[in-house]
């Protein structure tokens, strides 16, 4: 395993086994009431940085807009590249790494795809390169778990049979971060992942977007853009504008 757990992981087949129930249909509700909030010009250009397999671009790009996406992981642009055209395009790119090309009207960083990293300024410096892909007046939409309640009801173990395979997953808090284990067999061979996610806070966002040049404009708690609450909210959804 590298120091960067998610080089590895993310990469793998058995992500996308384990993760295979994600809900396309949620994340198209999310989709639209996004919209419905940020009213953007048909015209808009739309940066999903971190896409994944492309489940929230490729249906933007349905709504009408253009997309480009981006992500750390070569299977999962393969996988995406496959729905390219003319105005949705996929990119193998590190978020903390300037994204050269055109400036965007809106970024998104959705499904806590964020949080990755082992250092302050590193999560500060992938934002600061959110910031430079961002056109003056740009808006930011930054979807990350509740911690609160994520390490109120943490789950310290779970086991998941998926196309007989069995996962065995031990969750825990350790050193400010939220670290899944997961651990399994497969044709005789054993593997053994983790997911370490800093438990980041309102207050810790809040210090994030003050150094990397975004100012926030309102904050949401699940995907109907409910209002937050710190003790009861699923999610933790910042709407930020690009500072002048």
């Amino acid at each position: 395993m590298t120091k960067e757990w998610f080089k590895n992981w993310f990469d793998s087949p058995y992500y996308h086994l384990l993760y295979h129930q994600r809900n396309d249909a949620e994340a198209e509700v999310f989709i639209d009431n996004l919209l419905a909030y940020l009213q953007p010009e048909p015209e808009a250009s739309f940066l999903d940085i971190a896409c994944g397999r492309g489940r929230h671009a490729i249906y933007l790009n349905k709504k009408g807009f253009s997309v480009t996406g981006v992500d750390l992981s070569e299977s999962n642009i393969l996988f995406a590249q496959e729905f390219q055209q003319e105005s949705l395009h996929f990119f193998v790119h590190d978020m903390r790494k300037a994204f050269t090309g055109e400036s965007f009207d809106t970024i998104f960083n959705l499904f806590t795809s964020f949080g990755y990293f082992d250092t302050f300024e590193d999560h500060v410096l992938a934002l600061q390169q959110f910031n430079r892909s961002a056109k003056p007046n740009s808006i930011l939409v930054l979807d990350y778990f509740n911690t609160t309640k994520i390490m109120k009801n943490l789950a310290p173990t779970a086991h998941k049979s998926i196309q007989g395979i069995d996962f065995s997953i031990v969750k825990e808090v350790l050193n400010d971060r939220i670290v899944k284990t997961i651990a399994f067999s497969d044709k005789g061979i054993n593997y053994s992942y983790q997911e370490r996610v800093q438990a980041f806070l309102k207050a810790d966002f809040e210090k994030l977007f003050a150094q990397s040049g975004w100012i926030i404009e309102d904050c949401f708690g699940d995907y109907e853009l409910n209002p937050f609450d710190e003790v009861h909210s699923d999610r933790l959804i910042f709407i930020c504008k690009k500072a002048l």
